[in-house]
């Protein structure tokens, strides 16, 4: 997890960044050695730097070593199921007005990504309440939300969130399943007034249904984006957007519940 001091201390977690622009998360271990194919750091080397300083390799190259963001953090957890990008994961945040204090109904919590994101914004006095149907998933989230700090922040339920759940007066519901629109009225029943839904779907099929559930069941304000991300190549005089880019992940449903 991030921290608030920029001194690097054995034992963090650390992002290095190579002269070819490789990226690695790696814990400091004192006596340890980094090996990459651009040469190894001594670790102890590192212990009592600030974030931001580069360190020379055994063979001279140049590697930058910073304190990792929790979005850093998260790109590195190990992947079993389909993961919520940041460029999603940033607009969800702006669209929800989820922050610290929060209270948020998250389905399914499968890798973990966005139920660790989402805890790390609600802290210290709000919480996330992350349902999944498969045990496995909620074991494996258990084990990273810990290793990021993050478990006192978030209560994962083994669940279907579309046959009920025990919360109200929630703040938001970030729902990322399958068929989001068996899910819409028990949100709406656990959502205060003016509290948001937003879904991700990865079919225009997907957002029809949810869209006319959303306007069937009380809700208003609906909205669906996708959100492309394309970086560019920065050379004077050869300035240009890359060829490859990360196109579609996700349609994002978002709306707000009305009452009578």
């Amino acid at each position: 997890m991030q921290t608030h001091s920029q001194t690097i201390s054995d034992g963090d977690k650390i992002l290095i960044i190579t002269e070819k622009k490789k990226r690695y998360l790696v814990q400091v271990r004192d006596g340890k050695k980094f090996h990459t194919s651009e040469g190894f750091i001594e670790m102890s080397k590192v212990i009592g730097k600030l974030s931001g300083c580069s360190i020379a390799s055994n063979t001279g190259a140049r590697m930058l070593v910073f304190k990792p963001t929790i979005t850093d953090m998260l790109m590195f957890l190990p992947r079993t199921t389909q993961i919520v990008y940041p460029k999603d994961l940033g607009y969800i945040v702006a669209v929800s007005g989820i922050g610290p204090g929060s209270v948020v109904l998250e389905a399914g919590t499968g890798t973990g990504v966005l139920a660790a994101f989402l805890a790390n914004l609600v802290r210290p006095s709000g919480r996330v309440y992350s349902y999944d149907i498969k045990p496995e998933n909620i074991q494996s989230a258990a084990v990273k939300l810990r290793a990021l700090g993050l478990d006192e922040f978030i209560e994962l339920k083994h669940g279907d969130i579309s046959a009920g759940v025990d919360l109200k007066d929630i703040d938001a519901a970030v729902i990322d399943i399958p068929e989001p629109w068996t899910a819409v009225k028990t949100c709406r029943e656990a959502l205060k007034p003016g509290g948001v839904w937003v879904s991700l779907s990865p079919t225009i099929e997907q957002v029809v249904q949810t869209f006319e559930a959303l306007d069937e069941s009380g809700y208003a304000d609906l909205s669906c984006v996708e959100l492309l991300l394309r970086n560019i190549r920065v050379k004077r005089g050869m300035t240009r957007p890359e060829f490859l880019m990360r196109g579609h992940t996700a349609y994002i449903v978002t709306a707000r519940k009305t009452v009578d």
